[in-house]
């Protein structure tokens, strides 16, 4: 974050300044949301969610370093040299201030949502574009109200341009991200059954991710997933230019001649409006060529040649626990992804279990969440498809897995175990490693199946 005055700050937020602390040309450079982390001279805010209250933690971040807050009450004492800024919410405070800040800086923002694959897409862009620009990229996940803000604040003058990752599980919370950021390009991957439980129906979740137009800048051109049959409806519903990517024959953007090594390279061509090239993708999975073609997408409408738009692919990384290719001694392959789950990604996840290399296959998966009524049909629609796919092995694990197990043992896959918890779920794992063996973990972000990851590279040798 570039500095900012006390007196900027206040002008941002609308708010006012509390106790003896008169220095408006004060700076700080450095906005934090966690008292347990704290950078001398930074700004805390203390958010409130159902169970804690950031305003308990104020002294205890002022002591350890910060040299002001944000609160939405008096206190009844003021440490000295500390400055205090009353604003009516500290949640619309920050998002207020990022807006201040970002306006600061005249940079093109791509805007990414969808049910699945946001990460990933967002990953892929900012690889691309970082052949040619300075990027500054969503880290990680945070892709909420309060993520998107602090992103916003680490806007630096040599950023060029900035890929953002919208998340929602609730309407209005893209409304409320987008008329942050003010999208000059958006991305929509595809719309599945993430959070429907909230919603009722795939429509319902189109509706939502579809308030990022209502802040998206005018004319701002639009790259939609044209396989999807929900987000194929927009295109002339909607003021705004629509790329369609995929791999119909109409698309704009297509992969073609798709092959694997089954180990850790996917290759295609793309074919684009200005050319056909082949690129190499570091990543397993067919899937994959969708935020591959949304990357050409971005970078060719950012004036990239197909020459550094296959560098960029080829520089492509995943963030931690997406789809992690962790090669291990005696040829056993853990496929790490367990970063979060739906019955959307965890049908892509089996595939890519079922295209890779290796003698015994076995997926460990565990509950999907935030589905409601339907979430017993749709685990036991993955143990189906476990079957379909050739999957020899199952270890199901947690509550709603049990579904996977029950139906996945009815439709013929070989090898099912069930366990209630990660702790059987290690016992059972003890068993199943073998020489040659690839191994998938997935599960919603609840599970936290990566500890049945740590646990496997503890049973397992480096390659």
């Amino acid at each position: 974050m570039e500095p900012m005055t006390i007196r900027e700050i206040l002008e941002a937020v609308h708010g006012s300044l509390l106790g003896d602390f008169g220095d408006l040309n004060r700076q700080v450079d450095r906005v934090e949301t966690d008292s347990r982390t704290i950078h001398p001279g930074s700004l805390f805010i203390p958010l409130s969610g159902e169970r804690f209250d950031g305003h308990a933690y104020i002294n205890a971040a002022l002591e350890g370093g910060a040299a002001g807050c944000f609160t939405q009450r008096e206190r009844e004492s003021y440490l000295p040299g500390k400055f205090y800024i009353k604003v009516d919410s500290t949640h619309r405070a920050l998002r207020d201030l990022a807006k201040y800040y970002k306006d600061r800086f005249p940079v093109p923002v791509v805007a990414i949502t969808g049910s699945v694959g946001k990460t990933t897409t967002k990953d892929m862009v900012a690889a691309v574009l970082g052949e040619k620009y300075s990027v500054l990229k969503t880290e990680g996940n945070l892709n909420n109200d309060i993520g998107v803000p602090l992103t916003l604040l680490r806007l630096k003058p040599e950023h060029q341009i900035a890929v953002l990752e919208l998340g929602m599980n609730h309407a209005g919370e893209i409304d409320y991200l987008s008329a942050i950021v003010e999208p000059d390009m958006v991305l929509m991957t595809n719309i599945g059954d993430s959070h429907i439980e909230h919603f009722g129906s795939r429509e319902k979740i189109l509706q939502a991710k579809s308030e990022i137009f209502r802040h998206a800048k005018p004319g701002a051109p639009a790259v939609i997933n044209g396989d999807d049959p929900l987000l194929d409806t927009l295109p002339g519903s909607l003021p705004f230019p629509f790329v369609r990517v995929g791999t119909g024959e109409d698309l704009d953007y297509r992969a073609t001649d798709l092959a694997s090594d089954g180990k850790s390279r996917l290759t295609c061509r793309l074919r684009t409006p200005k050319g056909e090239f082949p690129v190499d993708i570091p990543a397993l999975g067919e899937h994959m060529v969708y935020p591959t073609l949304m990357a050409a997408a971005v970078g060719e409408h950012f004036g990239l040649t197909a020459e550094e738009i296959a560098a960029g692919v080829l520089h492509f990384a995943p963030t931690k626990m997406r789809m992690n290719i962790l090669h291990r001694g005696d040829d056993i392959t853990i496929l790490n992804d367990t970063y979060n789950a739906n019955p959307q990604s965890m049908r892509a996840a089996v595939e890519v279990l079922s295209g890779a290399r290796g003698e015994f296959k076995a997926a460990v998966l565990g509950d999907m969440f935030e589905l409601g009524p339907l979430a017993p049909a749709l685990h036991a629609g993955i143990g189906e498809y476990l079957a379909k796919a050739g999957i020899p092995c199952l270890v199901a694990v947690g509550q709603l897995a049990k579904h996977i197990y029950d139906a996945a043992k009815a439709a013929g896959v070989p090898e099912c175990r069930y366990c209630e918890d990660k702790e059987q779920a290690k016992k059972v794992l003890d068993g199943l490693v073998r020489p040659h063996a690839t191994i998938l973990v997935k599960a919603s972000r609840g599970m936290a199946l990566e500890e049945l990851v740590d646990y496997l590279l503890s049973i397992t040798k480096e390659a």
